[in-house]
């Protein structure tokens, strides 16, 4: 093949139109005089246009493709004996005289179509002379053209099953047959070109994307053979399958061989690839060592697999001709021949035989662990993988088997799962782990044994430790904070009812979890403290003073556990959180009537309080909470209730702000008045807190008429009155009409007072109030008469 310059091409490509042109209007002048000879001839002129050598692949097929145009109404012409008066035996005969070989045979191959649509002679014999005459074109493009023309007019004209052109002695063999040898002499002259290829480097790459744009013209057979109805799973196994593999191994050319395979797989049924699958994959291993069979078997499975989906009648059919272990065999037979393979197409070949072996035997777990086992060994020895590649097949060759059961506990059970796993970079592990609790959150998947939990946690150890190599400073912060909550919510998704097996449960992610750090432990300890919470809620109708021998899932045993992972927490630090942790526990103790345990935990979260807790607003959000949960709190003796009361209103008048101290303060209050408690109810101590709360208000405006020039609002003394009037209600002997009188007063002077800042906020709070009172004074009844002698 001679490379010429691209405006030489353009030159002589306007030519040949030009010529072509100028003869397809004397050929179609003579055509409409009905002059046969002046037809041929200027016929066999227009068609010596494609003699040309000067032309590449591409010019060539826009010159032949004007050339075919003109020869559709020569067609139509030789078919009407009328017009030209020449019986179609003797128009046979005379094209061939002439004088070139190439234009006499596209004439040749053109009488011939309408020579067997005459049906005056058997249509097999007709083909077989044709095939048998294009042999004497040997150039490779023209004769590719020229045979790639032979099948264009004959294809609808072939001896098949429910054509016209059948019997007679012509049978579906005879199209067969025809067809196989045209594909064969085609092959020949396209690998030819091969040794054609001149130059070197970008000049011979060039030569050879030109061979490889003629590939169509060749696998154009392949689908012609498939389309012949009367080509069944018999004739394909017999004549069709061997008569193409022998041509693509004989051939000994690896662009040839790798593209007629692709076409075989892709235009023949997958049902006759399954029933001649030996065959097909023996001739894989014949194949040159720079065909990339791997892609081909990729292909021939993904077909292989969407047929077995298709429908679940078919799979009898795959155990019948055992699929699983021909293909196994022959993967694992390639990717020991070639060594040299990259990584990540061992892998694409796994993860094809995986998808195949999920729909076919979706029930044999064992076949999927041998698939998976067998990528454990190809990646042996290896250190974690860096190609990009080839980690995205190894996440889809673990996604596969999740994504087809959804249901991750029987991935739990591959021994050879989390060993492939192993080999996947930091980065990519965590995205993997990420793909396993996103799949066990949407099919809300519970996971009921420790065991089945031990291995979970080991697969997405990436996601609950530090990983080796990456600073904290690289992680974005969203994105970890988005990691660290799906593995909180993973932690609630681990479940079991009984009480001994959760215990295992619990202590096997506290195992995993602690060793988090300071990032992680404010994300994974709370779940795990509220499943344990869970249990415990379970469990605190029995003893747990008694039993815990016999029964290790004992509230007391819990409550050991809870208080060193909260413990851990504390000592992150994250003492607020810790804090929080603490009195959820408190009162769980309290729930099971432990005193001992509960008393134990408020303990621990004033010792946070008072060490730990350093930020003010912190400070007043952390003893709000301790008020809050000690008021709840109905298991403590006399003794205990009043050293925890103590500390707590001590807390709160020592809060940094005075606004602070006075609502912590008339908040304490209700430490001593608990409706539910009968024996906590003690009048004067609730009253001392709300005088005390009072002072404080007092200080607070006094302060402020000091620092700025005025008082402040007058809403602290608001707030006073309204829990004056709760208790008032609530029958405290202590807190009596006039005491509420005063501070009404006192409220109504402040508010006249040119010092007091106004605020329309507290002046509707207060007017709220009033209207209140007098809502009650007006509502009669007991409630009425004792809020009678309140003036408003």
């Amino acid at each position: 093949m001679v490379l010429e310059r691209p405006e030489d091409e353009e030159k002589w490509l306007a030519e040949g139109i030009a010529a072509i042109q100028q003869n397809a209007f004397y050929m179609h002048r003579a055509l409409d005089a009905n002059n046969l000879r002046e037809a041929l001839k200027y016929s066999a002129l227009m068609l010596s246009e494609l003699r040309t050598s000067n032309l590449s692949p591409h010019k060539y097929y826009d010159l032949y493709m004007r050339a075919f145009d003109e020869l559709r109404g020569l067609e139509m012409f030789f078919k009407d004996e009328g017009r030209h008066g020449v019986s179609i035996v003797d128009l046979y005969e005379l094209v061939q005289h002439a004088g070139n070989i190439l234009p006499r045979l596209y004439l040749l191959c053109t009488v011939g179509s309408v020579y067997i649509k005459s049906k005056e002679a058997p249509a097999k014999d007709i083909l077989k002379d044709l095939v048998e005459m294009c042999r004497g074109v040997q150039h490779p493009i023209r004769g590719l053209f020229l045979r790639s023309y032979l099948s264009q007019v004959s294809r609808d004209k072939l001896p098949d099953i429910g054509s016209e052109y059948e019997g007679g002695g012509d049978t579906v063999m005879d199209a067969v047959e025809f067809v196989l040898q045209n594909f064969t002499e085609m092959n020949k002259l396209w690998v030819r070109m091969q040794h054609q290829s001149q130059g070197l480097g970008r000049i011979r790459e060039k030569q050879e994307k030109e061979r490889s744009e003629l590939r169509d013209l060749v696998g154009k057979n392949l689908h012609v053979l498939s389309q012949i109805e009367g080509v069944d799973l018999e004739i394909y196994k017999e004549t069709v399958l061997p008569g193409v593999l022998e041509q693509v191994v004989n051939c000994k050319d690896d662009l040839a061989q790798y593209y007629l395979m692709e076409c075989l797989i892709q235009v023949f049924p997958d049902v006759y690839h399954l029933q001649t699958l030996e065959a097909l994959l023996g001739s894989c291993s014949q194949l040159q060592p720079t065909v990339d069979v791997k892609m081909l078997l990729s292909q021939l499975m993904d077909r292989l697999s969407n047929y077995a989906a298709s429908s679940p009648d078919v799979l009898p059919e795959f155990l019948q001709v055992e699929a699983f272990a021909k293909l196994s065999s022959a993967i694992w037979k390639v990717i020991d021949a070639h060594a040299e393979m990259p990584v990540v197409g061992a892998i694409s070949l796994y993860v094809s035989l995986l998808t195949f072996t999920l729909r076919v035997h979706p029930d044999r777990l064992d076949y999927v662990d041998q698939v998976l086992g067998a990528c454990v060994k190809k990646l042996s020895g290896k250190p974690k993988l860096e190609d990009r590649r080839a980690t995205k097949q190894i996440v889809a060759l673990l996604s596969a088997p999740i994504e087809k059961y959804n249901d991750v506990v029987r991935a739990l059970t591959l021994p050879n799962y989390p060993r492939v796993m192993e080999y996947l970079d930091s980065s990519t592990n965590k995205q993997m782990a990420l793909v396993i609790i996103q799949s066990i959150m949407k099919n809300n998947t519970c996971i009921k044994e420790a065991d089945k939990v031990e291995v979970l946690f080991e697969l997405i150890e990436g996601l609950v430790k530090d990983v080796e190599g990456i600073a904290e400073d690289e992680l974005d912060e969203e994105d970890f904070n988005e990691e660290q909550n799906s593995v909180a919510r993973l932690i609630h998704m681990l479940y079991n009812d009984d009480p001994e097996e959760m215990l295992k449960i619990i202590c096997a992610v506290q195992k995993h979890i602690m060793d988090g750090g300071p990032n992680r432990l404010p994300f994974t300890v709370p779940s795990l403290v509220f499943s344990a919470l869970r249990l415990v809620r379970r469990l605190q109708s029995q003893d747990g003073e008694v039993v815990g021998e016999e029964l290790p899932a004992t509230p007391r045993k819990l409550f050991q556990l809870l208080s060193q992972i909260i413990e851990a927490l504390s000592s992150v630090p994250s003492p607020e959180l810790a804090l929080r942790l603490y009195l959820q526990c408190a009162e769980a103790a309290g729930n099971c009537d432990l005193e001992p345990v509960a008393y134990e935990f408020f303990t621990q979260a004033f010792v946070l309080y008072e060490e730990e807790v350093a930020d003010s607003k912190a400070q007043v959000t952390a003893i709000h909470l301790i008020i809050g949960s000690l008021q709840r709190m109905t298991v403590f003796g006399v003794e205990n209730r009043d050293t925890l009361t103590h500390k707590a209103t001590g807390y709160s008048a020592k809060l940094l702000k005075k606004h602070d101290q006075c609502r912590a303060v008339y908040a304490c209050s209700h430490l001593f008045w608990v409706d539910s408690q009968e024996g906590i109810k003690d009048g004067e101590r609730v009253l001392l807190c709300l005088k005390r709360a009072l002072r404080i208000a007092n200080a607070a405006q006094q302060m402020a008429s000091v620092t700025r020039g005025s008082a402040g609002p007058v809403t602290l003394f608001v707030e006073i009155l309204n829990k004056y009037l709760y208790f008032f209600e609530k029958g405290n002997p202590q807190v009596t009409s006039s005491a509420i009188q005063s501070l009404v007063e006192l409220i109504k002077n402040e508010m006249q007072s040119d010092s007091t800042t106004q605020d329309p906020a507290s002046d509707t709070f207060f007017v709220s109030t009033v209207r209140y009172i007098q809502y009650q004074k007006e509502k009669g009844g007991m409630m009425g008469e004792k809020y009678e002698p309140i003036k408003v």
